[in-house]
């Protein structure tokens, strides 16, 4: 394998890879490494709502690839990973996040012994998380949009509380970390190929994935080859889409 790549050569290098060499297989631990990577990125109020399967049995491999409509970048992948959003886990991993505060400020301190920066944080995880994501057929969501609506008329608020908008909290997240993995895996001279294209909830069945969870994206990986990149990159001119403010 080449040297490291720069951050700006991986992101140079990265593209969407429809047709794999099978002549040229690629390191699961070095996939298992960046999908590592991939668990480091931003994620919102750090709640980690997510998993990732990597898939390196050929065989699952071939089940899935009918499910991705037989696209040449399923059927050629040398190895898979599925991102897959956990909403439905929200409690876990707020008491996840308080856990590492025990473990960082010390547990079952008084109050009056906590510094500013522990209160906020246990408030957070502890009474503000579970109001923001606790929902029960989308009513109470819709009751807190109402409530944080009629507050925003006064002073700014953050609005996005339907049991939707976490939805889409949840999954702008997981793409942070699809777009993670695949510049790490380009840093590591591998290609990828994002692939939104599936019947999620046959990969769901296969998976034996949980009502709460849903699919983000397939990413499949190998080595391209020269026809597996289809044609120059094209981009809107960026004068078009950049806005100085």
């Amino acid at each position: 394998m080449n040297q490291e790549k720069t951050v700006s050569e991986a992101i140079h290098f990265r593209r969407s890879v429809r047709v794999y060499d099978a002549e040229k297989t690629i390191d699961t631990l070095v996939v298992k490494k960046c999908i590592e990577q991939a668990s480091l990125a931003p994620n919102s109020s750090n709640m980690q709502l997510w998993e990732f399967y990597h898939i390196t049995s050929k065989d699952v491999i071939a089940q899935i690839a009918p499910f991705c409509f037989n696209q040449n970048a399923a059927r050629t992948a040398q190895q898979l990973v599925v991102f897959v959003t956990r909403k439905d886990l929200w409690k876990k991993r707020a008491k996840a996040n308080l856990s590492f505060m025990d473990q960082n400020f010390g547990a079952n301190k008084p109050k009056s012994e906590q510094s500013k920066r522990e209160k906020v944080a246990r408030n957070y995880y502890g009474k503000l998380i579970p109001f923001t994501y606790a929902d029960f057929l989308g009513i109470f969501g819709y009751l807190k949009f109402l409530l944080f609506s009629l507050v925003g008329i006064f002073r700014p608020i953050y609005r996005e509380v339907r049991n939707s908008d976490m939805r889409i909290v949840a999954h702008k997240t997981c793409g942070l970390a699809a777009q993670t993995f695949m510049l790490s895996m380009a840093a590591a001279g591998y290609d990828t190929c994002p692939m939104e294209g599936s019947d999620t909830l046959r990969v769901k069945k296969l998976l034996g994935l949980p009502f709460g969870a849903e699919i983000n994206m397939i990413v499949s990986c190998g080595i391209r080859k020269p026809e597996g990149v289809y044609g120059e990159r094209f981009r809107i001119p960026f004068e078009e889409v950049y806005k100085q403010v």
